[in-house]
């Protein structure tokens, strides 16, 4: 039996690994997110404005998140130890997660203070709420601007850019309004808006959550076919079949595959059939990390958990004769 361990490292599903540029771009906009979050939250306090301090808060998300994220972009260039054998390379999951759930659990409270307001209406500053929303308004637009070219580096950065877009958003909502109050002094607006950011954020981190929970889970990552790539495999001429075929993710940047592959009597060279596998994950799947275990029997696949080949990879793909050769 042969091992075949690919380790290139082209881009995979639009993302890639972030560089020292996704380092410096995340660096600026902590720093314009940190400076405008405190503005926000002191202009929420001093208008007495719910939508800007709940901006505020989606902007203290989005502080942190962009500060887990040149946290996990460091640490995920750490090298492989003994204990973590994949490094750290999956920091910047578990970042992205924790991120997802601080922006629900500051949604819990918008919603909370704006049902409060809804019942017992506070007077709000509406010129004062349109300033400070524009200025926010400015802000995220330059930082989805410097965070734009760097948003498919890793889920991570993904995840950070969509947080400034929809801030930007609930910038928009506060602006409008600001102005709405002004003009009709409908104090209820307020409370509106602020509803209307939470669910921006909701809707914003919904994905975010989504995707970094099915890569814990190791399921397979969003794109990835696996009776494509089963049918792509068996077609190979000199594969039988193919069984206990597993496709995963270790971070938004790397999958990897691991596979059975059973040969059929053929006068192929086996290394020749591995070499052909990897080609076809590598050019047709994006998938670079694949561990292949080449038999010439079924017997392995007998006495394994997994005894049957899996729907769409059976020996019927290949001739009675093909099939009969490997039997017992």
């Amino acid at each position: 039996m042969s091992h075949s361990n690919n380790h290139t490292h082209p881009h995979i599903h639009a993302l890639r690994s972030p560089d020292v540029s996704a380092e410096i771009r995340i660096g600026i906009a902590f720093a314009l997110t940190c400076l405008y979050m405190i503005v926000e939250a002191a202009g929420g306090l001093f208008f007495n404005s719910l939508a800007l301090l709940a901006d505020a808060g989606h902007m203290l998300s989005d502080a942190l998140a962009l500060g887990l994220t040149w946290m996990a972009i460091s640490v995920g260039k750490r090298s492989p130890n003994d204990k973590l054998t994949f490094g750290f390379i999956r920091s910047e999951i578990l970042a992205a997660l924790v991120n997802g759930l601080l922006l629900w659990l500051i949604v819990a409270v918008i919603f909370y203070e704006a049902i409060e307001r809804v019942m017992k209406p506070e007077p709000v500053q509406g010129l004062g709420m349109f300033a400070v929303a524009t200025v926010g308004l400015i802000l995220n637009v330059a930082m989805a601007v410097l965070l734009f070219s760097e948003r498919n580096a890793s889920l991570n950065i993904k995840g950070a850019f969509l947080h400034v877009l929809s801030d930007a958003m609930g910038s928009v909502g506060a602006i409008v309004a600001g102005l709405l109050i002004i003009y009709t002094r409908a104090y209820w607006i307020d409370s509106l808006v602020s509803a209307f950011i939470g669910v921006l954020i909701l809707v914003s981190s919904w994905g975010l959550l989504k995707e970094s929970i099915n890569v814990l889970m190791e399921g397979v990552p969003k794109g990835v076919k696996l009776s494509e790539i089963e049918s792509a495999l068996v077609e190979i001429n000199g594969v039988c079949c193919v069984y206990d075929l597993h496709v995963w993710s270790i971070s938004s940047s790397r999958v990897n595959l691991s596979a059975h592959v059973v040969l059929a009597t053929t006068d192929r060279d086996s290394n020749d059939i591995l070499v052909e596998i990897n080609s076809i994950l590598s050019s047709k799947f994006h998938i670079n990390h694949s561990t292949i275990q080449i038999e010439k029997t079924h017997e392995m696949r007998s006495e394994s958990d997994c005894k049957l080949c899996r729907a769409g990879t059976e020996c019927s793909y290949k001739t009675t004769r093909e099939k009969d050769a490997h039997v017992g």
